[in-house]
């Protein structure tokens, strides 16, 4: 198994490839993983192998960790770009999620005010209107979409019973242009079946999708890190440019990450 958990509620700050120096929050267990999905290609690993540690830490605990962090950092006079919510599943779970948001961003404000906050999320709970509403605060709130195919995102994503791809896409088309629009790139194999996401059907689906849904800006990416389903591979930056290029001379905007 490979897997790759944060142990802190605040790491770093680390560099990231997207948003450059980057506080990261996890909001869920340190141990172990909570996700609606359960994506083949998650550097945390399988949901099954994090189900020995289930705490989620209150309000206060996460507030305390975080001004301590803030305050040490501002003290040093490190640089932060953003103050980004990842870590070890879906952020959006932690059952009091917008009132964190609130007082990331009075704390935000107060210590670092030229920074950015960002949420990193699966889109699977857009539909709750507490969530959505905590997300629109945000600076960069970053909600995937991996495929416009049903069965691409059922392969790739493995999300819960009960997610719908077409109720989060009519969900994404309310608040078109006040997000970011990310997507993986990957091909290899998982139980038997191959998965391209450079396939002509799902390139052709997936630009039609970003021009219905038209989000502030998109983020297409592939593989960095160990994944759990070892038969996958990058694709390289040449061919998402190429899957990029029509959408950007249409206007969008559109950052490949390789």
């Amino acid at each position: 198994m490979s897997t790759i958990l944060f142990e802190k509620i605040v790491f770093g700050p680390i560099r990231s490839r997207r948003l450059g120096s980057s506080l990261g929050v996890n909001l869920l267990p340190l141990h172990g993983k909570l996700c609606t999905f359960d994506c083949i290609y998650c550097e945390c690993g399988w949901n099954k192998d994090g189900k020995n540690d289930t705490r989620i830490y209150d309000l206060q605990d996460i507030e305390k960790a975080l001004t301590e962090r803030l305050n040490s950092l501002k003290n040093e006079g490190t640089v932060i770009d953003t103050i980004t919510f990842s870590g070890n599943g879906e952020p959006t779970l932690h059952p009091h999620f917008p009132e964190i948001i609130d007082l990331t961003i009075k704390l935000r404000d107060s210590l670092y005010p030229e920074a950015k906050i960002s949420v990193l999320s699966n889109a699977s709970r857009i539909t709750k209107d507490s969530v959505r509403d905590a997300l629109l605060k945000v600076d960069n709130p970053i909600l995937k979409i991996d495929s416009a195919i049903g069965d691409m995102v059922d392969a790739i994503d493995r999300p819960q019973p009960g997610y719908s791809l077409e109720r989060t896409i009519e969900r994404l088309k309310e608040i078109s242009g006040r997000y970011i629009l990310q997507t993986m790139f990957l091909r290899g194999e998982h139980d038997g079946k191959t998965i391209d996401c450079t396939s002509e059907e799902n390139v052709r689906t997936w630009q039609n999708l970003v021009r219905e849904l038209r989000p502030r800006s998109v983020m297409i990416y592939t593989i960095d890190r160990e994944t759990p389903e070892k038969n996958l591979s990058k694709v390289t930056v040449e061919e998402m440019n190429a899957i990029a290029e029509p959408l950007r001379r249409e206007g969008f905007t559109v950052q490949v990450n390789g």
